[in-house]
């Protein structure tokens, strides 16, 4: 007679291994992200604890949280185990700490470096399964007056009208622009479309005494500059 597997269940874990229990005697700071996606679903099955299922799920996205933030429900659903309240507490849980950053990017009024406007605009473009371009209009002094969508696209493009860049610009009084657009592919190479948008942009403003000051990609937690690479 074989014997019967080892439970899988956390309850049989020591105190110190339960996700839980380490958050509460030790804090969340000490959990794994699967000890902690492990939290939010709760229970595994009879024949895998919540967190190998977490770390299953994590694998599947390469360990990126910002990745596994852009699973939708019925993808989260895809993963034996996870039901719809399950997928559900993981999509708003990660939702929370997207918008407790864009939150955070308030505190930037100005812009010092290419990395200060990357802090600003990643929350709300960075992870993005489709393409935006957006603009910052900046005074003579570099601090944030506005920032918005310009226009929304596919996977493969968005559309940028320069009429409505300037015209917004000079509202507002701006003297200076950061444009802005992120690569779902992950790639932070422009394109010529790209250079050839910046220059168009450019040539543009210039005729108002508008300077653009950098044009963005942003792709998985990194950038590319225009500005730093030498390429505006």
């Amino acid at each position: 007679m074989q014997d019967k597997p080892a439970s899988f269940s956390i309850k049989n874990w020591a105190d110190d291994d339960r996700p839980r229990e380490k958050l509460v005697q030790k804090g969340s700071s000490v959990l794994s992200d699967a000890e902690l996606i492990a939290i939010l679903i709760g229970s595994g099955s009879r024949e895998e604890s919540a967190v190998e299922l977490a770390k299953r799920i994590l694998a599947s996205v390469d360990h990126n949280l910002n990745e596994l933030g852009k699973l939708s429900v019925n993808q989260l659903m895809r993963f034996k185990g996870i039901g719809e309240a399950k997928a559900v507490s993981i999509a708003a849980a990660l939702e929370v700490g997207r918008r407790r950053r864009t939150e955070d990017t308030a505190k930037i009024t100005k812009i010092k470096s290419s990395y200060d406007a990357y802090e600003l605009l990643y929350p709300w473009i960075g992870e993005l399964p489709h393409e935006e371009f957006w603009i910052v209009y900046l005074n003579n002094s570099n601090k944030v007056l506005h920032k918005c969508q310009l226009s929304k696209g596919g996977i493969t493009g968005t559309l940028v009208d320069v009429r409505l860049v300037l015209k917004l610009a000079l509202e507002l009084g701006a003297v200076g622009l950061i444009l802005a657009h992120n690569h779902p592919s992950g790639t932070l190479r422009p394109s010529e479309a790209d250079k050839q948008l910046t220059d168009k942009l450019k040539i543009a403003s210039e005729s108002l005494d508008i300077k653009i000051l950098d044009h963005l990609i942003l792709a998985r937690q990194d950038y590319l500059s225009f500005a730093d690479k030498g390429i505006l």
